[in-house]
């Protein structure tokens, strides 16, 4: 059984907090600040692209090589203040040559070096392989590089090294450093439920025997992690502090049990350290982060290492590096991760006309060179299963790209096209689903466990159906720990938060499964185990919710509203609406009152010129509103979509017609989910619905109390989508998916519709305040408040007798009501 975290925080062990927030310090900023400094003037002395990148990463080495041990003390410093001229007309010659000698090993230096060079260590790694073009450095651009010299660069928190190497690139992400890097905190929520608690757990279960200790230590330097979309490194950095922090604690527990042959006497401590940076590997789209990432992970082994120095008091050489982290700069759903896995000198990728290519990863082969490389395995995993049975990645986990449909680019929607092929419906995913998928294609067979972070709507809506259909039902996938939606955001000044959740899943199943609640989406979750997590994300079975096109229960159909489509020529504000009738006073019979989303909401009036009933020669006798007409023709025509262009053949209709009947309920399409309740109205014939919303004919109070009660808003936070945050009410999945309570006494429905009227009186209490103030969690009036915590009682007591303690209470009884209703044999 997997131990508690709380359990593992209140030991006494000394590895770093979890679930801390890491502050960007003042040290951080400096230093980002300084070194951002100085690429401004590099670039715009025409300094730029690639050799830029690599010259900023080369000179970060050195400023925290010489803190942190790597380097003499302020060796570098001191070699360009004393070496160099102080106007810098020599600084960039000087920096080449220094370059040159740390890329060469001290037996193959030149014999009559100068002596402040021959100081400087071999690095080797290939960090200072490269040639680079010779920069231009002037006396102020010294100054920078030498004042940046002056911090300390030991202070640097490793959580925040690769979000600070690319704020340096870039001057709108240094001003607002941490609003694109991943937090330690939220690194954290994932590394936890996805290895580290089992492991620490196992570490538990071992000490005081030697012998069980050396097999774990053994295991622990074995296990392989990928990061698939690695970024600058941040999830391998802290996965790999994490893992070294518990090495430690296993080389203590062996000194304690085994004093003589763990005593401090070794003749090279790092004889015994088996976790090693390439242990880890990871896959980056752009070339910078792909270093930056590399580069940083060579800093968090030196920093680890003097770590255990100081415990074991056995000096550590970090250099020359041998060892390192497995990058690759490429696109993580072109390469082919088995190539990766497997240390193979080339990796394949697949372009777009079929061809296969070649390119050099950054280590050698370690297995026979002559194995069949394969097409990327999304593709054609089935032909790849015995040779993924040498080996595989223990861990996979990571924050690939989130972008939405309207954000992809060509490249990317061909990504998608791809690795969906025959997969209906694909197109409204959000592009983060092609890593689940292509993770839970390469895990087939395995032992692998994958944890990503992504956007809540995979887990929302119409999403669900698509995705998660198939990778239950085709890959076998079963979801292991999951964090509901939270807000992700960092330390950063003016930071955007973004709605994300916390998914890990693998091919074979557990009994260990655990979801982590949040009262407040900013707040520290509520860990709960459950015997089956949904991929709605609540306890439950593996139930996928599909597209209704009528409703589940007996009731009246749902449509959206009247879709104008008239480039906004038969629209108007009160303000336009009179303007236009101070030119022609007649018209106003053809004006009607326009319900939208946003007016609905807030109050505000809207117009539309209703034409449906005008007869051809009446339009003659209205010139202004002909030439509104006109317009809504000429817009349509100038349409690039078929079906709007042959819409112009009726220029004074609303593009799409469907009319309202009777009583009938008016929801807002979208709704903030600030909310507790989504604002519904009750209307008869008069107004014209738009299709910024949804509105169900032949309503009463019975239902209007039904829609606006706690148990539906459940219902719609779990299984809607979302439009950014805000709740997206759709009729397909929502309304007609719904599973109404199916017996219901006369007593119990009169009650509902007394509560509904009370919700209803509460409101014209308050007619000057719109419908988005009212319920406004921060303004909602008691009287409101009180009304609808009458209406919640009624609706809860018509699905079963005892009361609902919270919102998972009656979104997992309601999940196991529509499986009651959708599957009579359940």
């Amino acid at each position: 059984m997997a131990i508690s975290w709380n359990e593992i925080k209140s030991r006494d062990i000394s590895f770093s907090q979890k679930w801390e927030t890491i502050s960007i310090t003042n040290v951080n900023i400096e230093a980002t600040n300084r070194m951002g400094e100085l690429h401004d003037a590099l670039k715009y002395s025409g300094y730029t692209g690639h050799a830029l990148e690599v010259y900023l990463v080369r000179l970060l080495f050195c400023l925290f090589a010489e803190d942190t041990s790597i380097f003499e003390r302020t060796l570098f410093q001191e070699y360009i203040d004393k070496k160099t001229n102080v106007d810098g007309s020599d600084l960039s010659m000087h920096l080449a040559h220094l370059f040159q000698v740390l890329n060469t090993p001290k037996e193959k230096r030149l014999k009559n070096l100068d002596e402040n060079l021959a100081a400087f260590p071999y690095v080797n790694g290939k960090l200072f392989e490269e040639v680079l073009p010779i920069a231009a450095f002037d006396s102020e651009m010294r100054n920078m590089l030498l004042y940046a010299c002056s911090l300390d660069w030991s202070q640097i928190s490793p959580a925040i090294f690769g979000s600070m190497f690319q704020s340096v690139m870039n001057p709108i992400e240094r001003r607002n450093l941490g609003a694109h890097y991943t937090s330690e905190e939220n690194i954290q929520k994932v590394i936890n439920p996805l290895f580290l608690e089992d492991l620490y757990a196992e570490f538990e279960k071992v000490k005081g025997n030697a012998k069980r200790l050396e097999i774990f230590h053994q295991k622990i330097g074995k296990l392989r992690f990928l990061d698939p979309a690695c970024g600058c490194g941040n999830f391998l950095i802290i996965a790999y502090r994490e893992l070294r922090e518990l090495e430690l604690l296993v080389l203590k527990e062996l000194r304690k049990v085994n004093p003589k042959e763990y005593g401090n006497n070794f003749l090279n401590i790092k004889d015994i350290l088996k976790v090693n940076i390439d242990q880890f590997y990871g896959i980056e789209y752009d070339e910078f982060p792909a270093k930056i990432a590399e580069v940083a992970m060579y800093l968090i082994e030196h920093q680890m290492n003097m770590k255990v120095q100081l415990e074991f008091g056995n000096y550590i050489n970090s250099l020359p590096l041998t060892a390192s982290a497995n990058i690759v700069h490429g696109n993580a759903l072109k390469v082919d991760w088995t190539t990766l896995l497997n240390g193979l000198k080339t990796l394949r990728l697949e372009t777009e006309e079929g061809n296969i290519l070649i390119q050099k990863t950054q280590k050698a082969a370690k297995n026979s060179p002559k194995r069949q490389l394969f097409l990327d395995n999304s593709v054609l995993s089935e032909n790849i299963s015995e040779e993924k049975e040498m080996a595989y990645f223990d861990y996979i986990l990571g924050n690939p790209p989130f972008l939405g449909k309207q954000m992809r680019n060509a490249e990317q929607k061909e990504k998608m096209s791809r690795h969906f092929q025959g997969i209906s419906g694909y197109g409204v995913l959000d592009y983060v689903t092609a890593w689940y998928l292509k993770a839970a294609r390469f895990i087939q067979n395995t032992q692998t466990k994958v944890a990503f972070v992504s956007t809540n709507s995979i887990a929302q809506g119409e999403q669900v159906s698509i995705l998660w259909n198939e990778l239950f039902h085709r890959y076998k996938i079963k979801i292991h720990f999951a964090h509901q939606t939270f807000s992700w955001s960092n330390e950063a000044r003016g930071n955007a938060a973004v709605h994300c959740v916390i998914i890990g899943f693998a091919n074979f199943d557990t009994e260990e499964k655990y979801i982590f609640e949040y009262q407040n989406i900013k707040g520290v979750p509520t860990r709960r185990k459950a015997k089956n997590i949904s991929p709605y994300l609540v306890a439950g079975s593996d139930l996928i919710i599909p597209k209704r096109k009528t409703p589940l229960s007996n009731l009246p159909p749902i449509s959206f509203g009247s879709m104008p489509n008239d480039g906004g020529h038969l629209l108007f504000t009160e303000e336009e609406k009179n303007v236009f009738l101070q030119k022609e006073p007649k018209a106003e019979k053809w004006f009607k009152p326009l319900i939208s989303g946003r007016e609905f909401l807030h109050n505000e009036k809207r117009w539309c010129l209703w034409l449906v009933e005008m007869k051809p020669h009446e339009l003659a006798k209205f010139p202004e509103i002909k030439k509104q007409v006109a317009e809504v023709e000429k817009y349509r025509k100038a349409s690039s979509r078929d079906s709007t262009r042959n819409l112009a053949r009726f220029p004074s209709l609303f593009g799409e017609i469907r009319p309202q009947k009777g009583h009938y309920i008016v929801i807002p399409a979208t709704s903030s989910e600030k909310r507790k309740y989504i604002p519904m109205g009750l209307f008869t014939n008069g107004h014209i619905v738009n299709n910024s919303c949804l509105f169900v004919n032949e309503a009463n109070l019975f239902l209007f109390g039904l829609l606006m009660s706690a148990m539906h808003v459940a219902w719609v936070k779990y299984v809607g989508g979302r439009l950014k945050s805000d709740f997206r009410y759709s009729g397909e999945v929502v309304y007609n998916n719904f599973p109404f309570p199916e017996k219901i006494s006369k007593p119990q429905q009169k009650k509902i519709e007394i509560a509904a009227q009370k919700v209803l009186d509460a409101r014209t209490q308050y007619s000057e305040s719109s419908l988005a103030q009212l319920y406004d969690s921060t303004s909602m009036p008691k009287e409101l408040t009180k009304a609808h915590i009458t209406l919640d009682k009624a609706v809860d007591a018509c699905y079963r007798p005892e009361k609902f303690e919270n919102e998972q209470n009656r979104i997992e009884h309601l999940f196991y009501l529509y499986e009651q209703l959708t599957n009579p044999l359940f």
